[in-house]
């Protein structure tokens, strides 16, 4: 059973560790439509030195209140796509259970260079398509069981290399589906809520989750969340885009890196 992390982080240091670590998130959060964990988790890591565990324990809860709050910012601008969001929510819980179940059979170090690989094409990708602000998602029952296959391939992800569902669910609605970059990201921010809440709960019986870290984190990150959300909307898409680019090139290079650390081990 994991234990929780040590007393003597609770200084003043680490408290003010975790504020600034919400601020980042929650601002990532809203300007990207992600969750925020590709940041908590390597910062509590690094910098208040948690357990991995208890790192993506904490990120996982901490996501509930920051997606929270980045979907009341989209749906202020009729920027989320409920039904959708939905059946992409169901796709990732079933998912998130089949990768936990693969995880002690396949080769993390195979899963990563593959998502790497997967990272590179949707970097390039978004140089070459642009989205549309104007453009809306018309449900139907072909892309609606496309949306539940997503989903399922997202929380597969998720549960063995812990990858977030913004990083592959706004690229995915972007460039296969045709939404506007607003409401790929608005739908991603609903989609992880009951993700988030699934594996809190797990978590929690676990005891992978320090609960005062992920308040101050959540509660810190809402602060900004709202502020991202609107710098979205003034971003122009192609910056957007551009932007968007960048912050998977750092994802893909923390993945590069355990990737390269797992071999040499």
């Amino acid at each position: 059973m994991s234990e929780l992390p040590d007393v003597k982080v609770r200084g003043p240091r680490a408290y003010l560790t975790f504020i600034v670590i919400g601020l980042i998130a929650g601002l990532l959060s809203g300007l990207f439509g992600v969750g925020g964990g590709t940041v908590i988790v390597p910062l509590l890591v690094l910098l208040v030195h948690f357990d991995h565990r208890i790192s993506a324990g904490t990120s996982l809860a901490a996501i509930v209140p920051i997606a929270s709050v980045g979907v009341i910012s989209y749906a202020i601008h009729d920027s989320v796509a409920w039904i959708p969001a939905l059946l992409l929510a169901v796709g990732a819980v079933v998912g998130a259970q089949i990768g936990t179940r693969l995880l002690p059979r396949v080769s993390q170090t195979v899963l990563r260079w593959g998502f790497i690989g997967f990272l590179v094409v949707v970097i390039v990708s978004l140089f070459l398509v642009i989205p549309s602000r104007s453009a809306a998602f018309e449900l139907g029952w072909i892309n609606g069981s496309a949306l539940v296959l997503v989903g399922v391939g997202t929380g597969i992800l998720s549960g063995l290399i812990g990858v977030g569902g913004g990083v592959i669910i706004v690229p995915v609605l972007m460039l296969a589906f045709g939404t506007s970059d607003l409401e790929a990201k608005g739908t991603s921010l609903l989609t992880m809520i009951p993700t988030a809440l699934s594996g809190t709960i797990g978590n929690l019986r676990h005891r992978n989750v320090d609960l005062l870290a992920a308040g101050i984190i959540g509660i810190s990150a809402c602060t900004m969340t709202a502020l991202g959300a609107w710098l979205a909307t003034l971003i122009d898409p192609l910056a957007g885009n551009i932007l968007f680019a960048a912050y998977l090139i750092v994802i893909a290079t923390q993945m590069a890196i355990k990737a390269i650390r797992g071999r040499r081990r």
